[in-house]
């Protein structure tokens, strides 16, 4: 019956892109008040943003976040949205307990495992890091969101991390509200021109590995193309056939010629999804399609 669910459209606005990646990429705090709220007067019904400082940390994050998004919310109260882990902390939620304290949040994240981000260096060799949180971070992270009643958005980088997400579900410690947000690689990877590309590229045989993973388990999932443009691949297409969601944004796109705005990408989901008659989400079929455990409260009532 997934597939006759509303399609949910989660914008990723800005990440770490810079103006030199796509000058529409939102780097202060009007702009990201700008971009939020034409990307929900196009269709989408969640947004994924950072901060202007990635080298905040607990109530200080929370207040840098909070200077866009109480501007959104004050224009679209109970507007849907969840912000990204600090920096280099893996494991750091402090910041979003802070923010739900502050406005009411429906989500948190975790990025359940650990994976390699690198560019090719001039021999055509990876060099760059390890970004992993640790099994112990991940267990912590789960449980107070479980206790909060906050639902968590799951980056899904590579298979183990559903994995992981798959035996915490098993074992009834996965929160409630929890949703697997894949994401594959384009050719460019996460930082751009050079990257070398990480887990599982953009295509059906791919998507297939991961829903045969997800199982039954009946956790939504969303498509992304990290490191290139998703409308080059099936994955929106397919999406859409199977009952998934997509995420689009500047934070995954990357074209060195192509420069679109993140509403525009959105407006493009819509498009695909009326012509292949599945209605688009709005707030409150997100809560209820995201099984968000504050559906029902009083903090998720429509506005």
């Amino acid at each position: 019956m997934a597939q006759h669910q509303p399609l949910v459209i989660t914008a990723s606005i800005n990440g770490d892109r810079s103006k030199d990646d796509n000058p529409n990429v939102p780097r202060s705090h009007d702009e990201i008040v700008d971009s939020a709220i034409a990307c929900y007067d196009a269709g989408a019904s969640i947004i994924h943003a950072h901060p202007l400082d990635r080298t905040l940390v607990g109530i200080a994050a929370a207040q840098d976040y909070l200077k866009s998004w109480r501007r959104i919310r004050q224009e679209r109260p109970g507007a849907l949205w969840y912000p990204t882990l600090t920096k280099d902390l893996g494991g750091e939620v402090s910041h979003i307990l802070a923010l739900d304290d502050a406005i009411g949040m429906e989500f948190g994240c975790v990025d359940p495992g650990g994976v390699p981000i690198a560019k090719l260096d001039e021999e055509g060799l990876p060099a760059g890091y390890y970004y992993a949180n640790s099994l112990d971070s991940i267990r912590a992270d789960f449980a107070v969101f479980r206790e909060r009643a906050l639902g968590v958005q799951l980056a899904i980088f590579e298979p183990h991390y559903l994995r992981i997400v798959c035996a915490f579900h098993a074992a009834g410690a996965l929160p409630e509200g929890a949703v697997i947000n894949l994401y594959f690689s384009g050719p460019h990877g996460v930082f751009g021109a050079n990257s070398m590309p990480f887990g599982l590229p953009p295509t059906p045989t791919a998507l297939q590995a991961y829903l045969e993973l997800i199982g039954d388990t009946g956790l939504p999932w969303t498509v992304s193309v990290w490191g290139g443009d998703i409308f080059d691949s099936p994955l929106p297409q397919l999406a859409i056939e199977k009952g998934g969601h997509i995420m689009v944004g500047l934070e995954p796109y990357f074209d060195s010629v192509r420069k679109p705005t993140n509403e525009e990408q959105v407006e493009r989901v819509v498009a695909m999804a009326k012509t292949a008659g599945r209605n688009v989400a709005d707030r409150g079929a997100t809560l209820a399609i995201f099984r968000s455990p504050r559906r029902h409260s009083a903090m998720a009532a429509a506005p």
